[in-house]
């Protein structure tokens, strides 16, 4: 079972989950994707997805980060990449913002990618799939200080826009 609590301060929200114990144990993005196919495959959707954050918590762990804004920038990144695998039924990476990543760092490439004006697409699929809290505009809004008055401002207006 999951449970979500959401905490609210300052027009600000963040959803604080309990895991589930035997997901919590997965050690691997490998075994929290079989975990997620076999919820699907039993009726479990909500199991599923907690496995597929488990997933990308994993994932996240995997890099040498030297900031909280950074690493839950690469939560964000691996959340998309799990959109973009289901929607194209293999294993799809984010190719153009790891290559901005590798060029300009972790919250260069975030401002970047907010920034932009039209560009709402991974913001939306995550809102679709209930992981908004994963998206860079929530990283960047529970860390405004870090990123650019730009990135903020746009943050704000995307998900004003679709909320």
């Amino acid at each position: 079972m999951v449970v979500f609590v959401v905490l609210h301060w300052e027009n600000k929200s963040t959803r604080v989950e309990v895991m589930d114990e035997r997901i919590k144990n997965i050690k691997t993005p490998d075994g929290c994707e079989k975990f997620s196919k076999n919820a699907i495959r039993l009726g479990q959707p909500e199991l599923a997805i907690e496995a597929q954050r488990r997933a990308i918590e994993l994932r996240a762990e995997g890099h040498s980060v030297q900031t909280d804004a950074e690493k839950e920038a690469l939560k964000a990144i691996y959340a998309y990449e799990e959109i973009l695998t289901e929607k194209n039924g293999r294993r799809t990476r984010a190719n153009r913002t790891w290559q901005m990543i590798t060029r300009h760092g972790i919250i260069e490439a975030v401002n970047r990618v907010v920034a932009r004006k039209d560009d709402a697409i991974g913001y939306i699929l995550l809102k679709k799939k209930g992981m908004e809290d994963l998206s860079f505009e929530a990283v960047v809004l529970r860390y405004p200080q870090i990123f650019s008055e730009e990135a903020v401002s746009h943050a704000e207006e995307r998900i004003s826009k679709h909320d």
